[in-house]
C-alpha cells in the first residue's frame, strides 16, 4: 500500500513538472515607436521646439542689433565709457544664453517625462496582457538589445500589444 502511495506521489510530481510555461516576446522598438500616443507627444514637442527656435532666433537678431548700436556708441564715447558699454553687453549676452539654455533644458525634461510615462503605460499594458492571457513570461527585444535572438512568429506578441495600446489610447 505504501508503494502505491509513493508511486502516485512520484507520478504527480513528474506530471506537475511537465507543465509548459507560456512564453511570448515583444519587439520593444516597434511597440514604442508605433504607439500613437508617443507619436502625438513627439509631434507636440516638435511644434514646441520649432517655436523655441524661432524665439531664440528672434532674440538673437535683436541682440545683434543692440551689439551694432552699442559698438557705434562705443566708438564715439571715451575709452572708459566704451569698456563699460561692452561689459554690459557681455553680461546681457551671458544672461540671454543662460535663459535660452534653461528654457531648452525645461523643454527636454518635459519631453522626457512624457516619454517615460508612455514607457510605463506600455510596460503596464504588457503585464496586464500577459496576466489575462496566461503567459508565464513575455520577453522584450529590440535592435539595440537583442535579448530574444530567435522567436517563432506565433510567439511574437508585438502586433497584439500595439493594437491594444492604440485602442486604449483612442478611448
Amino acid at each position: 500500500m505504501k508503494n502505491i502511495v509513493y508511486a502516485a506521489a512520484l507520478m504527480l510530481a513528474f506530471t506537475s513538472c511537465q507543465e509548459q510555461a507560456k512564453i511570448g516576446f515583444v519587439d520593444n522598438g516597434t511597440v514604442i515607436n508605433d504607439y500613437q500616443e508617443k507619436k502625438d507627444i513627439e509631434a507636440k514637442f516638435q511644434t514646441k521646439e520649432e517655436a523655441f527656435r524661432k524665439k531664440a532666433d528672434s532674440v538673437g537678431q535683436e541682440f545683434q542689433l543692440e551689439v551694432q548700436e552699442t559698438q557705434l556708441s562705443a566708438q564715439k564715447a571715451s575709452q572708459a565709457k566704451a569698456q563699460e558699454l561692452m561689459a554690459g553687453l557681455q553680461k546681457k549676452q551671458q544672461l540671454l544664453q543662460q535663459k535660452m539654455q534653461m528654457e531648452q533644458q525645461e523643454l527636454q525634461e518635459n519631453f522626457q517625462t512624457e516619454i517615460d510615462s508612455v514607457i510605463s503605460k506600455v510596460k503596464k499594458h504588457v503585464k496586464e496582457y500577459g496576466k489575462s492571457n496566461g503567459y508565464t513570461y513575455i520577453l522584450g527585444t529590440s535592435d539595440a538589445a537583442a535579448t530574444v535572438m530567435y522567436g517563432a512568429e506565433d510567439k511574437d506578441l508585438t502586433k497584439e500589444i500595439l493594437e491594444g495600446l492604440n485602442k486604449e489610447y483612442k478611448k
